[in-house]
């Protein structure tokens, strides 16, 4: 071949493969790209209800007291915990409190990790010793009548063992409310879950992943415990000494009655506080509704939901 010939075809040669070197970069740029897009939009963003510093977002609403009124300091954060605490009371006289997060949702995960501490308050009922919980799909702390006992709600029960008491936790109680379970009403007020027993001063790991008013478990460590579906306005609010005429809604109670039978498809987020002392070092939630146009930069593939109202774009 002639030299200039082969010089020619050498630069070529170096040409091309400079070329494709640049291409393959270029390639792996994209797929680097690509892939840090799709590790974004897979990251689950966990909202953090509780601060560790105050009480900021959250609703105080403690029975026979006004909104807000946090009675005896029966709420309050030190050392980056949540404590339910009764040391400024004497005796319990039916104030049950509930700290209420002040934003609904409908689709969402919560959890929270809890364990009970001390004893419990000097007139307390039986039924509430080691005992509290999280409402889930609950009325608003403004809703609730002063006199008012309970929120109607979904509460995701909390319990502890003892060698006084053997109990499961994550349980579920229906104030006001009715479930289905394998498609079947259930009437009972309270319903066992299958978890394990915890000791009390145990921290416990509790999520409740809430997909409106179609289905709703209860998670405790892990496992699955609980499981029912199609929750509705129902049930006579709790039984016995708590109906709907004297569970304290007062003029109230005629509207909720008239509610039988509305499903429960959104609600408020409430901490309880029922005469046994309680401590939250985590209260967080993944909202599970949401932007879910692909082409979106807050695009979520978690999403079960869609709300493409909030969808965001470059």
């Amino acid at each position: 071949m002639p030299y200039i010939l082969f010089h020619y075809f050498h630069l070529y040669k170096i040409f091309t493969m400079n070329v494709c070197r640049i291409l393959i970069f270029i390639a792996c740029i994209n797929f680097v790209s690509c892939s840090q897009k799709e590790a974004a939009s897979t990251e689950e963003e966990w909202i953090q209800l509780f601060n560790k510093k105050d009480l900021t977002g959250w609703d105080i609403k403690i029975t026979h007291h006004a909104l807000s009124d946090n009675f005896n300091n029966n709420f309050y954060v030190k050392d980056s915990v949540l404590t339910v605490d009764y040391s400024g009371f004497k005796k319990f006289e039916t104030e049950f409190g509930h700290l209420y997060y002040n934003k609904p949702f409908s689709y969402y995960k919560v959890r929270t990790e809890y364990r009970f501490y001390g004893k419990q308050l000097v007139g307390g009922p039986n039924y509430a010793y080691l005992n509290s919980g999280i409402m889930l799909h609950s009325q608003s702390a403004q809703s609730v009548g002063i006199d008012q006992t309970f929120p109607v709600s979904l509460e995701m029960q909390f319990l502890a063992t003892d060698s006084s008491v053997r109990q499961t936790t994550g349980n579920l109680c229906t104030p006001g409310t009715e479930v289905n379970m394998l498609g079947k009403k259930v009437t009972d007020h309270c319903i066992n879950s299958s978890s394990k027993e915890f000791g009390a001063d145990e921290w416990v790991t509790a999520e409740a992943v809430v997909l409106g008013d179609s289905v709703i478990y209860h998670i405790i460590n892990g496992d699955t415990v609980l499981t029912y579906e199609k929750p509705v306005t129902d049930g006579g609010f709790v039984g016995g000494d708590f109906n709907w005429t004297t569970g304290g809604f007062g003029a109230d109670s005629l509207q909720w009655i008239q509610k039988q039978g509305m499903p429960l498809t959104s609600g408020y987020i409430a901490l309880q506080a029922e005469s046994h002392p309680l401590q939250f070092r985590k209260v967080e939630l993944l909202n599970l509704e949401g932007c879910m146009d692909k082409n979106a930069v807050n695009y979520k593939p978690y999403f079960i939901k869609a709300d493409n109202t909030k969808c965001r774009y470059k």
